[in-house]
């Protein structure tokens, strides 16, 4: 499985190749830039690319611009994005094509290898990974989500990370039957076609809830270049 990493730290990237490379994966290309994620996309057709949202020049948003552009320019490409803080206005806009595998986590996510990697490759295959942490702000706000019990809340949060309703009912400690049923209220709740399946359901949620509108946290000051963002 090819990936193409953008990361501007040295040592982060030096240890995200590393990692990878001993979890079966090939480095295709390790970038610091937005133009050379671009570049390297185009000239390496990975099965995934692995995104900082913060790179140079200002280290506020050149990484999640660019992994649009790169989507756009190369339709259905699976992209996951590392983040050090919970950026929803980045996280929406992300969310906002549907097409091809997505994910968002958290940059301390990658110290939980098994996770990470099994993260990384769901969404090379097209599946989603959403950190918790992301999906419990994207939840806080919208009206329709309102509407859910606790439990369809909870149902509705291990969907969006990428969870089927095996494993969902197994975390819940429930039975499958009434995973589905959950489910299909969430669908319901959220005005939602309950026809749709495994992980186009979860990004259909995702884009429902952007469009509904999450409210961006407040810009951070650009980080000194050579620090995590």
């Amino acid at each position: 499985m090819r990936v193409v990493l953008a990361e501007d730290s040295v040592l982060l990237a030096s240890g995200l190749e590393l990692l990878l490379n001993s979890q079966g994966f090939e480095v295709a290309a390790t970038v610091t830039d937005a133009p050379g994620l671009l570049a390297a996309v185009r000239d390496h057709e990975p099965d995934v690319a692995l995104v900082d949202v913060r790179l140079p020049p200002t280290f506020r948003d050149e990484g999640i611009r660019a992994a649009v552009q790169a989507r756009h320019d190369h339709p259905g490409l699976p992209v996951l994005v590392l983040s050090q803080y919970v950026e929803q206005e980045y996280a929406s806009r992300l969310l906002a094509d549907t097409r091809g595998g997505i994910g968002y986590l958290l940059k301390d996510r990658v110290s939980r290898v098994a996770e990470f990697t099994d993260a990384l490759r769901r969404v090379a295959t097209g599946g989603t990974a959403m950190d918790p942490e992301v999906i419990a702000q994207l939840l806080a706000h919208g009206d329709p989500v309102d509407a859910l019990t606790a439990r369809e809340r909870e149902v509705l949060a291990l969907m969006a990370e990428g969870h089927d309703n095996a494993t969902i009912a197994r975390r819940l400690v429930v039975t499958d039957n009434a995973v589905h049923k959950h489910v299909g209220n969430v669908f319901h709740k959220l005005g939602l076609s309950v026809g749709d399946s495994g992980h186009r359901r979860v990004r259909a949620v995702l884009a429902y809830l952007r469009r509904q509108g999450t409210t961006p946290t407040p810009p951070r000051p650009p980080a000194p270049p050579g620090r995590l963002p």
